[in-house]
């Protein structure tokens, strides 16, 4: 039988946290595993790996959903990253088209510094997504992509 106690308590933390993140980092998929230390962190990423980093200002955010049921005794989570990205360009058009074919992983870098590894195992999916001139001189001229990742456990940090 799997254990399924808690192992810790929390005491109430300091005001000290800000929201939004401010960049992430795509990395085409791969089934290699990543190293992580013994608080399942990671540590590293596989050999070889190329990284394409997106610097971000504004609205973009990340949201990890947990989806448990008692009654078909299953829990996994769902990790949604949503970008609005300035400027159409025929040069990001293509990024997003094969970013939409593929399934990359993310690190999503917070601006209080933690970095979050996205679709560590299935990779992310876009799973919804604009490419818009707006109407108003002052609406987004650019792209809305959302990206989303179901893995067996939360989001694992970077160390």
């Amino acid at each position: 039988m799997a254990t399924c106690n808690l192992t810790a308590g929390r005491n109430e933390v300091c005001k000290d946290s800000i929201g939004g993140i401010q960049a992430v980092y795509f990395l085409n998929y791969t089934s290699a595993s990543f190293d992580k230390n013994a608080d399942l962190e990671v540590t590293g990423l596989p050999s070889g790996s190329t990284v394409y980093k997106y610097e971000l200002k504004g609205t973009s955010a990340y949201t990890e959903t947990v989806n448990s049921s008692r009654e078909n005794g299953t829990t996994f989570f769902s990790q949604e990253t949503v970008l609005n990205l300035k400027r159409l360009t025929n040069e990001m058009t293509t990024q997003l088209k094969l970013m939409a074919y593929g399934r990359p992983q993310i690190v999503v870098h917070t601006k209080n510094g933690e970095a979050l590894l996205v679709g560590e195992q299935n990779g992310a999916d876009v799973t919804a997504g604009t490419i818009q001139t707006g109407a108003g001189l002052g609406d987004l001229f650019g792209y809305s992509v959302t990206l989303t990742g179901e893995e067996k456990i939360p989001a694992a940090f970077l160390s």
